[in-house]
């Protein structure tokens, strides 16, 4: 069984977040070391990555699921997190997730997103994330208040999972079948911070829409 004094690694998907990973990878606590998935980035964001200390792995299928997917193949500690490298999330927050799965209380739990600037969540994606927690909710029974992208569980057991999903759809396939297979799902409120930079999905009204279609899809599938 994984204990408190096992490391954990961080997959951080990445596109283009290089003037964000500093700070984020400042934040992360003893004991939990980065894996920075690059999914096709042109600022340099693998050699700011790399010079602050960070595992790298190149991941040539474009979209989030797929960078994620890549990180979890690629890491090798027995318990994984998953976190954005935009700046929004805060690593200092991670044993709060992990402690529930390494109590053996959860065996998935998901960061619940708390805006800590009224910029931090723009209306589209409240609106978005309110319906499509709805959704899951129904589709799983899990009462999900927010499908948010900070995740802790252990990495053999993601893997069992058969994760199919390569776009923005992949956190709410990881959900569902992780309910279908009797998981224990639990959320703990974290902060949401405003982006560092451009947000692939945020920053235009049709990013917003991509994921709503992608998320929607991986419900109903």
């Amino acid at each position: 069984m994984t204990t408190a004094s096992d490391p954990v690694q961080v997959i951080l998907p990445c596109l283009n977040e290089a003037a964000a990973l500093p700070a984020v990878l400042a934040r992360l606590p003893a004991g939990y070391h980065a894996l920075v998935v690059d999914n096709g980035s042109t600022d340099g964001s693998a050699t700011v990555a790399r010079d602050h200390g960070a595992a790298v792995v190149s991941c040539g299928q474009r979209g989030y699921g797929a960078a994620c997917h890549a990180g979890l193949e690629a890491a090798t500690a027995p318990l994984v997190a998953v976190m954005d490298a935009d700046g929004t999330l805060d690593a200092a927050e991670l044993p709060r997730l992990t402690a529930p799965v390494l109590a053996d209380d959860a065996d998935l739990v998901i960061g619940a997103r708390e805006p800590t600037d009224a910029s931090a969540w723009p209306w589209r994606l409240r609106w978005a994330n309110r319906r499509l927690a709805g959704q899951l909710r129904r589709r799983t029974g899990v009462p999900l208040v927010d499908l948010g992208p900070m995740r802790v569980a252990r990495r053999d057991a993601l893997l069992t999972l058969g994760l199919r999903d390569r776009r923005s759809g992949y956190p709410a396939e990881t959900v569902i079948n992780a309910a279908a297979a009797g998981w224990r799902i639990e959320q703990v409120p974290v902060g949401y911070a405003p982006r560092i930079g451009r947000s692939k999905v945020s920053g235009t009204p049709l990013g917003a829409l991509r994921a709503v279609i992608d998320m929607s899809g991986a419900i109903r599938r």
